[in-house]
């Protein structure tokens, strides 16, 4: 049975990510016949106070179009319906775990979350960043404006290179001996590539990539098939990043694989703890993980927000993402983000007693969850089979870059990678702008939600036939989730961030649709000029734009520029919590409400 899923504002895209996650989980659950698995609720706003209205308004309110944006030089909106998108797949996950809690006898009968919290949980980490020990830092910057390549056009703050022949590429190592020796290898000396090296691996934590413009001018000398010669002989990855933003393959979310029957009948492990948490699903449940990076601790971070004690391996000494600045205290702001709250186990796992531990807590565990590399599960001897033998009831889920789409020989599993093999890198610019990934995490954003959900449909079938599985899911399945047009879209300057006086603002969809009444309000700008329509925002302030357009029946939306501001802003009080002792920065509350 699948949970009835109720709109009260219609996001339409949201309910259909979510009514497809739901789809596929009850294809992989037996129906028993036992309690009617509840209502999920989707909204635009949930607990935020202020109207908004789509996709592009949640964008602007929220820091999505200020975090997508810094890689350009200014805010901008992502093309397709990535909010929208995360909040199906955290409404699916959330109606998953109802699914779950009402199995385990909890008196839960609704879940609800909203495309704003799918937003709020995208730009998390970026938000850690920017209000690390309480806010006391500089504001969030403007990003900074690119010099001008030898085209003449805006050099991107991003990864991606251009080919002589106008091909883009876009490369990954996460080796620095690699990074050398793939520019040495285009007459880049190591002190350039140095100085270049620094700037590509933070991208990953502050979403712009400034490298040295002779960089750039190095690769622009060579065809791409040169350029791919010196990444396949230096172990760097490389895909050509296409303009067509239909995905290269379509993997389901997650792939579910039941374990074998048990031996004998044990029933499945009770609540760990005396007195569960009546309001959340996953109460006294545990989880093992070994994880890194944004995708595998981000599934467990949402798993320990449904309510399940999380446990971390981490190598001797602790993870090293740990040290990656800004610190809030003693520990980065960006890892605590995704790790806060989960308990510490070091074990080194290229030895037998660090694999000995993971195997004794792992039987001890509800779940395990790890996103190693490929091949690595394997060579530590603790693969799905191997500790399914041990204990039949475990659920085993896997997050990985590509899955099988690649073979043995899968490029490096990294967010950007996924962008451009789903095709979501076209897809999320109009088509006026050169195809990149969007130097946001999206796609760990996402993959570590399906690896959630798909750990709790796992969770279900074990509630229901008391065998543990098997789950797998990937960045690529993630990136294939989000919904685009078969074509990239093309956007005039009004389907952009409008510069004020004071700030940024951004049209709402019947402004947009209606340049005529928009130029009215602009004391008659001519609508053949949308460029000039929209240079004329500069002369007032937002506040006062926003007056004259809701005087004509018009509404707009400020974009937010400072994401210190989200955890000030009275409209999101209940939707982001304020820096404690325990964290030391703001971040996004649990985004679902369990009645």
């Amino acid at each position: 049975m699948t949970p009835r899923l109720g709109t009260e504002t219609r996001p339409r895209t949201a309910t259909a990510v979510a009514e497809r996650l739901l789809r596929h989980t009850a294809q992989a659950l037996p129906d028993t016949g036992g309690p009617e698995p509840g209502r999920a609720v989707l909204d635009w706003t949930g607990p935020v106070t202020t109207d908004l209205p789509d996709e592009r308004a949640v964008q602007a309110a929220c820091g999505v179009m200020h975090v997508h944006g810094r890689a350009t030089g200014g805010p901008a909106p992502l093309a397709v319906d990535y909010a929208s998108a995360a909040a199906g797949a955290l409404a699916a996950l959330g109606a998953t775990a109802l699914r779950v809690g009402r199995a385990r006898g909890l008196d839960l009968s609704e879940v609800r979350t909203s495309v704003a919290q799918g937003a709020l949980l995208a730009v998390g980490q970026y938000l850690a960043a920017a209000t690390a020990d309480g806010g006391s830092g500089p504001p969030d910057p403007d990003p900074p404006q690119p010099p001008p390549d030898s085209a003449g056009r805006a050099a991107e703050g991003l990864a991606t290179l251009v080919a002589c022949d106008g091909t883009r590429v876009e490369i990954e190592t996460l080796d620095p001996f690699a990074w050398r020796e793939f520019w040495a290898r285009l007459g880049a000396s190591p002190a350039l590539a140095g100085r270049g090296w620094l700037p590509f691996q933070q991208r990953f934590a502050t979403a712009v990539c400034p490298l040295p413009d002779a960089l750039r001018q190095a690769a622009l000398r060579y065809t791409p098939e040169q350029l791919r010669a010196a990444a396949d002989r230096t172990g760097v990855s490389l895909l050509v990043v296409g303009h067509d933003p239909a995905p290269a393959v379509r993997p389901a979310p997650w792939e579910l694989t039941p374990g074998p029957a048990p031996a004998r009948t044990h029933g499945v492990p009770g609540p760990r703890s005396a007195a569960p948490d009546p309001f959340l699903p996953l109460a006294g449940l545990r989880v093992v993980e070994s994880t890194r990076r944004v995708q595998g601790p981000l599934a467990g971070h949402l798993l320990r927000m449904l309510g399940a004690d999380v446990v971390r391996i981490e190598p001797p000494g602790g993870d090293p993402m740990r040290g990656l600045p800004p610190l809030a205290g003693q520990c980065s702001a960006r890892f605590l983000a995704l790790n806060a709250h989960k308990p510490v186990v070091e074990a080194d796992l290229t030895t037998a007693q660090g694999r000995d531990t993971v195997r004794a807590l792992a039987a001890d565990a509800d779940v395990f969850l790890h996103n190693w590399a490929p091949g690595k599960a394997s060579r530590f001897g603790l693969t799905a089979d191997g500790l399914l033998a041990g204990c039949p009831s475990l659920v085993y889920a896997e997050a990985s870059g590509f899955g099988d789409a690649f073979g043995p020989r899968a490029p490096v599993g990294t967010d950007y990678l996924a962008q451009v093999h789903s095709g979501l890198a076209a897809a999320v610019r109009p088509a006026e702008d050169p195809p990149a990934p969007s130097l946001m995490t999206l796609t760990d954003v996402l993959g570590g939600l399906l690896c959630a959900q798909g750990a709790v449909a796992a969770l279900a079938l074990r509630e229901a036939t008391g065998r543990g599985a098997r789950v797998r899911s990937s960045l690529l399945s993630a990136g294939v989730l989000v919904p685009r047009p078969a074509h990239r879209v093309r956007w005039t300057p009004l389907d952009r961030p409008l510069r004020t006086a004071d700030g940024h603002l951004y049209l709402g969809e019947g402004a947009r649709r209606d340049p005529e009444s928009v130029c009215r309000v602009l004391d008659g700008a001519d609508p053949a000029f949308p460029a000039d329509a929209a240079a004329r925002f500069a002369r007032r302030t937002t506040g006062r734009w926003l007056a004259r357009l809701a005087d004509a029946g018009l509404t707009a939306t400020p974009v937010l520029t400072d994401l210190t501001g989200l955890a000030h802003d009275p409209a999101f009080r209940t939707a982001v919590l304020p820096p404690d002792p325990a964290t030391g920065h703001a971040r996004p509350a649990p985004p679902w409400e369990f009645a």
